[in-house]
């Protein structure tokens, strides 16, 4: 089991859900523009190197009135990953960490949710779910997700809400032993997503990445 081990819960997802309950609740799709994934990890136990990927798609169902009727599903692009430096980047996308021909994109989506004790008036969930990395899929609990706030958004023209979530997880669960054994780079991988959805009409199909946002 992978366990987050702070505040916030980390983000994600539902795949394409049958449930008529499901689809009672209000029906999200995350703004690629406003969502935010950024991993940190130990180099040489010397210092912290942070980095992003910047392709990412979502959605996500909300129900106030039942959160186990909230389901929430992203997908990333491993091949956006950017560490501000272009062949740590290449090493990164190659096969001897993630791979990304073969295995382009990360998954997760959630399979259970509930409220969390949070301060009053916060809304706090807490979700199971499935995370998909590297090919490698594996059951990831007590993630707490922080709702930021909910309103218009910028534009004023449509219905928002926001998250903020962080995970930590072993990339060696995930098959990516590389630089293990000299401590090089780290095994622990800090995680935080934060992101905003605007309220649609209507359910959509699974998220898709959008391949000519760079």
């Amino acid at each position: 089991m992978i366990r987050s081990k702070i505040i916030t819960w980390s983000p994600v997802v539902i795949s394409l859900l049958t449930s008529s309950s499901v689809f009672a609740a209000d029906y999200y799709k995350m703004d690629p523009e406003h969502t935010s994934v950024v991993f940190g990890i130990a180099h040489a136990r010397l210092s912290y190197t942070y980095g992003m990927f910047r392709k990412t798609a979502g959605q996500y169902w909300l129900d106030k009135n039942d959160p186990a009727n909230c389901r929430f599903q992203m997908a990333i692009r491993a091949s956006s990953i950017d560490t501000n430096n272009a062949e740590r980047d290449n090493k990164l996308r190659s096969d001897e960490f993630f791979d990304v021909q073969r295995f382009p994109e990360i998954r997760f989506e959630s399979t259970r949710c509930e409220l969390a004790d949070s301060p009053k008036g916060a809304v706090t969930y807490k979700l199971a779910g499935k995370l998909t990395v590297h090919g490698v899929t594996l059951p990831v609990d007590n993630i707490l997700l922080h709702m930021l706030g909910a309103g218009p958004g910028a534009s004023g023209k449509d219905r928002r809400t926001g998250f903020l979530c962080y995970v930590e997880l072993k990339r060696s669960d995930f098959g990516m032993k590389n630089l293990l054994k000299n401590d090089l780079v780290g095994d622990a991988v800090g995680i935080t997503v934060s992101f905003e959805g605007a309220l649609q009409p209507a359910a959509g199909a699974a998220p898709q990445i959008n391949p000519e946002r760079p």
